[in-house]
């Protein structure tokens, strides 16, 4: 993301409306420190945890910028869960979601990261929380099947398998959802594994056949085209398993429309029973305000 791009998506950013400036010197202050400092540097985050950045991660540093990168998603994790239940993070990356779960909510989190050196980032966030007794990070894949797969490398945010063709990239050992979970079937489940998807949640029938799942917040963004997969697979895929799909309103607290998803979607079993909790959720502080 140029410059440019950048100071459009932080100041229409809607958690930095009441305070666009503020906002926009987070971005300035991140830009120029981050070419004179060497090494990471801990960001505030929510309620108190902090993550790790350097130039160049914008999954982390868009979290500086405007309090929850992905405020749908990441509101939306911090309402459902409650203390103690369990979490799985898909494609965790260095960490976002598993901090927010982990540390805002004080959650029990299975965080999957197939990426290497992006799974050392994770950890030391883990680490920088202190949050190595509530999380389980696993250096792995998840796909229909065990075995290994090759992946991109220093994407960031977007590395993903290797499509057919592709070279490269490096050999990752995967597993499938239902044995990385065994019997601990969590509350709710984030699947980012830019367009695997499918495969993921072929190896995930009898976890999503368990009514202790409550939701699972999945991308859906066509990104599974590269792979020959569209989002209305991925639709058909969750209805068979009894969940239905919805966007979420962070302010209101609302289940809305699929439409308004945003590139992610969220797939509730019961609606009525994710609706209220979300409602009782507590109000989390952000570096911008509260949600």
């Amino acid at each position: 993301m140029g410059l440019r791009q950048l100071v459009t998506f932080v100041w229409n950013h809607p958690l930095n409306a009441g305070n666009r400036v503020a906002a926009l010197g987070r971005v300035f202050r991140w830009q120029l420190a981050s070419r004179l400092m060497v090494g990471p540097v801990a960001l505030p985050f929510v309620e108190g945890t902090s993550l790790f950045a350097t130039r160049g991660m914008s999954g982390a540093t868009g979290n500086w910028y405007c309090g929850l990168h992905e405020v749908r998603d990441m509101a939306f994790v911090l309402h459902l869960l409650r203390a103690d239940d369990h979490f799985l993070d898909v494609g965790a990356n260095v960490g976002s979601f598993t901090i927010l779960a982990g540390g805002a909510v004080g959650a029990r989190v299975t965080s999957v990261e197939p990426i290497p050196e992006t799974f050392a980032h994770l950890e030391r966030n883990v680490a920088l929380n202190g949050l190595a007794a509530r999380v389980r990070a696993c250096q792995c894949g998840l796909s229909d099947s065990s075995g290994a797969l090759r992946f991109t490398k220093g994407l960031d945010t977007v590395n993903r398998i290797l499509a057919e063709g592709e070279d490269s990239g490096v050999e990752v050992p995967v597993r499938t959802l239902d044995d990385l979970v065994g019997s601990d079937v969590p509350v709710l489940i984030k699947i980012d594994v830019e367009g695997h998807e499918r495969s993921v949640l072929l190896g995930a029938s009898r976890t999503l056949a368990d009514p202790r799942l409550l939701a699972v917040v999945m991308e859906t963004n066509g990104s599974g085209a590269r792979y020959g997969i569209s989002d209305a697979e991925l639709v058909s895929l969750m209805q068979v398993h009894g969940f239905s799909a919805y966007g979420y309103d962070p302010f209101d607290r609302r289940l809305v429309d699929a439409s308004q998803a945003d590139g992610n979607t969220v797939f509730v079993r019961d609606r009525a029973t994710v609706q209220a909790r979300v409602l009782d959720s507590k109000r989390y502080r952000l570096i911008n305000g509260t949600i």
